[in-house]
């Protein structure tokens, strides 16, 4: 399945451009933590409504293009 960038809504944050899925509060390095943490996509997308399998792709994807952007919010969060 090709991502939809379009899904992908970038606004300022006090840490910086965040990347969340359209025009919610769902973060992509929120998405990237959860499955670090061992959740699947399927227990993702049952955990928030309205999340659908192509937000996912897109954030997956968004993740791949832009590394170091959501590993940089990842760290601030942990350290927070």
């Amino acid at each position: 399945m090709v991502a939809d960038t379009t899904r992908i809504t970038r606004r300022p944050h006090a840490d910086g451009i965040e990347a969340c899925i359209r025009d919610t509060n769902v973060s992509v390095w929120g998405l990237v933590e959860w499955r670090r943490l061992g959740r699947s996509d399927a227990e993702i997308l049952r955990s928030i409504p309205g999340l659908t399998t192509e937000d996912l792709v897109a954030a997956w994807d968004y993740y791949d293009t832009h590394r170091d952007e959501v590993e940089g919010f990842i760290r601030r969060n942990s350290e927070a």
